[in-house]
């Protein structure tokens, strides 16, 4: 992970994260997909390994997620959830949306239309 976010991925997926109040803001460039769903889990994982966060993912610049991203996103929601912690997606691209409905797993995450303070 960078100290400031790149303007555009290189290749992949590029992750970025930083603290904010109640936990981490992770911010995602990129695809999302088979290639890229263990250097997004381990973003995660450190993002989560402090019990009881609220662990903020900008999905704003993700052009693309297949089933393995948004299975990687769910594994890290149930984490989540059994460490009382949370996971909200925010800004979601409408591709990220579609999937999320069409998957019926909408009600697992909270969508937030802005970025934490």
């Amino acid at each position: 992970m960078a100290n400031s976010p790149p303007l555009e991925p290189r290749d992949g997926l590029v992750t970025w994260s930083r603290p904010w109040a109640e936990g981490t803001l992770l911010t995602l460039l990129g695809e999302l997909d088979r290639d890229s769903a263990d250097d997004l889990w381990s973003a995660l994982d450190d993002a989560l390994r402090r019990p009881g966060t609220v662990l903020v993912i900008d999905c704003a610049g993700l052009g693309f997620c297949d089933s393995t991203g948004l299975d990687t996103l769910l594994r890290a929601q149930a984490r989540a959830a059994a460490e009382g912690s949370r996971i909200d997606l925010a800004r979601p691209r409408r591709l990220v949306r579609w999937m999320l409905q069409r998957t019926g797993t909408t009600q697992l995450f909270s969508i937030r239309d802005t970025l934490p303070a």
